[in-house]
C-alpha cells in the first residue's frame, strides 16, 4: 500500500481509495467545486477532539462535502462504481465517523505534492 491507495471495510464490503492529481479535477468535474477550498472548509473537524465544541463544530459542517470527497477517493481508485447517490445507496452503513479517519491520510496527501 502506498501513501495514496487503502482498502477499507464499509458495510461488509472492501472498499478501494485513490488519491492522484487527477483527484482534484474528477470533484471539479462532478461537484462543480474546488476540492481543495472544499477541504479547508472542514477544518472545523478539528475542533470535535474538544468535548465541549462537539455539537458547535458539527454544526458547522458540511457533511456533504465529507461524502462527496470519500466518493471521489473512491472514483479514483475504481471508475466502476455508480454515481455518488447510487454508490451510497449500496450501503446500509457508512459511518462517516469511522470512514474519516482510515481516510485522513490520503486526503492529506492529497494535498501536497510529492518527488
Amino acid at each position: 500500500m502506498t501513501n495514496n491507495v487503502k482498502t477499507i471495510e464499509i458495510d461488509g464490503k472492501q472498499v478501494k481509495f485513490k488519491s492522484t492529481a487527477a483527484t482534484p479535477l474528477r470533484y471539479k468535474k462532478q461537484f462543480g467545486k474546488d476540492y481543495f477550498t472544499e477541504i479547508l472548509k472542514l477544518k472545523d473537524l478539528t475542533e470535535l477532539k474538544d468535548i465541549e465544541n462537539q455539537s458547535e463544530a458539527l454544526a458547522k459542517i458540511d457533511f456533504e462535502i465529507l461524502y462527496n470527497i470519500i466518493w471521489v477517493l473512491a472514483k479514483t481508485a475504481d471508475r466502476n462504481i455508480p454515481e455518488p447517490l447510487e454508490w451510497l445507496d449500496s450501503f446500509d452503513i457508512f459511518s462517516i465517523g469511522d470512514i474519516l479517519p482510515q481516510l485522513q491520510d490520503i486526503i492529506v496527501a492529497s494535498m501536497f505534492a510529492k518527488k
